[in-house]
């Protein structure tokens, strides 16, 4: 079944400053009526019976993955929509349903389509469900304010990385870079070898300076080559099932001057953009070392 239907075009990927985008809807759905892997994505929604899933050929939403939050924000039908101009009445037009988009994952099932959970804004016993359906206009908008919060959280993660590569990689045996997460309250960055606490302040020094230097963040697409004529082969995604399809290029992000790290998730255009970034605490366990960060909102 997954291999039959479309991937969902991330638009998000190509223009992280698109908040608005016209397209129209693929499929809607009860969550309830969703395959058991994709209703355990959406555990938090309640209660089930209000939720519905839908989906759109692209999208400028950001699922959650890589660390990052998912967007939110709202699908409204538009205007041109047939099934939302249908009314010959010469009152004023009521406005248009929206579609309250609270979490966004990748789908568990059809690989490479994302899933946008939410619910109606109308009053739950007249849902607007005759309205959206499949072909009807949309517009998407994220939370532009939790967006550019997200992406300064994720660019300010990158940032850390490299401040700690730049100081560590050579003063601890065995060092590599692991998971981080940009989540507003747990985000950090994982590293392999013991980071002593005595590191806390140099690691904060060269933060400060990455970001005070205004540094370019850009966004290119690398194929295996491209990371071995840079000499970071160590950076090459895996690939294979639900990873990356055969024959496209792997997304990357550079700050210039800095570290190229394989990203799927959305930046800032600069490292000042992050705003002020604290190092708060390094931890140690089991040879893994944490080191936690925040941004100011």
């Amino acid at each position: 079944m997954g291999s039959t239907i479309a991937r969902t075009y991330l638009a998000f990927q190509h223009n992280a400053h698109l908040h608005t985008l016209q397209t129209i809807i693929s499929s809607i759905r009860p969550l309830s009526s969703l395959e058991e892997p994709n209703r355990l994505l959406f555990k938090q929604a309640d209660p089930v019976e209000d939720h519905h899933v839908l989906v759109t050929p692209e999208t400028i939403f950001h699922p959650q993955g890589g660390g990052q939050p998912s967007d939110e924000g709202t699908v409204t039908l538009t205007s041109s929509s047939p099934s939302a101009s249908s009314s010959s009445s010469s009152s004023p037009s009521p406005a248009p349903p929206k579609f309250l988009v609270s979490s966004v994952r990748m789908d568990a099932v059809n690989e490479g389509q994302v899933l946008h959970l939410g619910r109606f804004d109308s009053p739950s016993s007249t849902p607007p469900h005759h309205l959206f359906t499949p072909g009807s206009a949309v517009t998407q908008a994220v939370d532009s304010e939790k967006r550019l919060y997200y992406s300064r959280l994720h660019t300010a993660g990158h940032v850390l990385g490299s401040a700690v590569r730049d100081l560590l990689e050579k003063e601890i045996p065995g060092f590599d870079e692991l998971k981080a997460s940009h989540f507003p309250d747990s985000a950090a960055c994982e590293f392999l070898g013991l980071i002593e606490g005595k590191w806390k302040e140099p690691i904060q020094a060269k933060v400060d300076d990455i970001i005070k230097r205004g540094l370019p963040v850009e966004i290119d697409w690398w194929d295996e080559e491209d990371f071995k004529k840079e000499g970071l082969e160590r950076l090459i995604p895996e690939t294979g099932p639900g990873k990356l399809p055969a024959g496209e290029k792997f997304r990357v992000v550079r700050i210039v001057g800095a570290e190229v790290y394989p990203c799927g998730g959305t930046h800032v255009d600069s490292t000042d953009l992050c705003g002020e970034t604290k190092v708060k605490k390094i931890s140690r366990s089991k040879g893994i070392s944490r080191v936690s960060y925040s941004v100011t909102k």
